[in-house]
């Protein structure tokens, strides 16, 4: 089992995982309606670009925008979580060990202790989500099952991997339950709401360019920065 799941489950999971975002991106561009206004935006391309890169740019970054410094707390722990969340398992020592051993490449790996402490970040940002979720009314209102799944996806494989590597009792039984739970996850990303992955910097690229060549956001007139 761990064999398989170490071996030929990595390229399914990953191929899931690319082709499955390839085709959400696809799909994202073709439902654009490019017939709109295209003399407008075939003009001012240049602009639009600008527009682009400058709403990705304002919104990856903490308290870029407006609506990042409205609320400073949970922008700290939206930030972390996603920091978290995509930096731990690419540098993470265990796992860039079993790349080296079965495909021959390794990456520059985190200091355990670092990749420990943000394990624990994300696990405790992720139970923040679920306790504002329930605790605000403004929030719950707009929640259901879906939305917790979807962040039980996303913090199994941390949870797991962290009860795996400080070797609680039943080691094995919870690093088969890591080795799944990461490859749930990527094979979810492409056909769930953790798309965003991808489709966060689609949208943002596409609301900047609207803004920036038909209401002159390139000079801040209207953008939420």
């Amino acid at each position: 089992m761990y064999e398989f799941l170490t071996g030929p489950m990595v390229w399914i999971s990953f191929g899931f995982f690319i082709i499955g975002l390839i085709v959400r991106g696809v799909r994202y561009i073709k439902g654009l309606d490019w017939k709109l206004d295209r003399v407008t935006y075939n003009e001012n391309i240049s602009y639009g670009v600008k527009g682009a890169l400058r709403s990705i740019l304002f919104w990856i970054f903490p308290y870029g925008t407006r609506s990042w410094r409205k609320n400073p707390w949970f922008t700290l722990w939206v930030f972390t979580m996603h920091f978290g969340l995509l930096f731990t398992p690419i540098f993470l020592l265990g796992h860039n060990i079993l790349l080296k051993e079965k495909w021959g490449i390794s990456l520059w790996t985190l200091p355990e202790s670092v990749a420990d402490g943000l394990t624990v970040i994300v696990i405790v940002s992720v139970v923040f989500l679920i306790l504002r979720r329930i605790a605000l009314p403004e929030v719950r209102i707009i929640t259901n099952w879906y939305d917790y799944l979807m962040l039980l996806i996303a913090v199994s494989p941390f949870i797991t991997g962290f009860l795996a590597y400080h070797r609680v009792p039943d080691y094995y039984f919870w690093l088969m339950a890591h080795i799944i739970c990461g490859h749930i996850f990527l094979i979810a990303i492409p056909f769930t709401k953790l798309s965003h992955f991808l489709l966060f910097f689609m949208t943002r690229a596409q609301i900047g360019m609207d803004y920036g060549i038909k209401r002159g956001g390139m000079k801040g007139k209207g953008m939420a920065w």
